[in-house]
């Protein structure tokens, strides 16, 4: 069911979207909030004759009954329950830029970065590519092996999904999220040494008293 967004809202996304690529601006209109990810699979779903595939992100919301089943590894299997039942209240299906995009830190890049799906001979990856050719792509998730169907994606170290909010407000659209991007974490402070030589001796040996120099 569609339902229409409050007219504070709406003028905001609007806004948004005349300001174009300019990620701080989206940042800043939208935060980012933490989800329960065992209630999420991130699956690299069949298009067509199943020659490309792309992402989809399932979301089980009640236990009433499941909404995908993983079986298998390295690469696991998705079963997607959910088309086979009207999921309404009970799952949530994320297919398209509509429903996910990439977020790091307090910039969303959803017009500037796009959430492809690659098949290789070795693996099925989930790859950040750039609207602009000089801008790095990413590996943002792995299957773990090359395979047909829909595959489960797990996401490589430093990622992971939160919830668009506006204000207090959950919105059904999700984010790929890093803190910042690979390769940019800073490095760990070394300890701190202390200036004091501790192979040094300051103990003084202690004068003979005269009573031991006498012969």
């Amino acid at each position: 069911m569609v339902r229409s967004l409050p007219i504070t809202l709406a003028f905001a996304v609007a806004g948004a979207t005349l300001v174009g690529p300019s990620a701080s601006a989206q940042g800043s209109l939208f935060t980012a909030v933490p989800v329960e990810e065992t209630n999420f699979v991130l699956v690299a779903a069949p298009i067509g004759q199943g020659e490309s595939s792309q992402l989809n992100i399932y979301e089980q919301r009640t236990s009433k009954r499941p909404c995908f089943a993983v079986s298998g590894s390295a690469p696991a299997v998705v079963d997607p329950l959910l088309a086979t039942f009207d999921f309404t209240g009970i799952c949530n299906r994320y297919i398209d830029g509509n429903g996910y995009s990439l977020r790091i830190g307090g910039d969303d890049f959803g017009t500037r970065y796009r959430l492809a799906v690659v098949k290789t001979n070795q693996d099925v990856e989930l790859i950040a590519v750039p609207s602009r050719t000089s801008a790095s792509t990413h590996v943002v998730a792995r299957a773990g092996g090359a395979g047909a169907g829909f595959l489960k994606l797990e996401l490589e170290p430093g990622w992971k999904l939160m919830r668009r909010h506006y204000g207090d407000r959950a919105l059904g659209h999700l984010y790929v999220f890093r803190e910042v991007w690979p390769g940019s974490e800073p490095e760990p402070a070394e300890p701190a040494q202390s200036d004091t030589d501790p192979s040094a001796d300051d103990t003084k040996p202690e004068a003979a008293s005269p009573a031991a120099l006498e012969p």
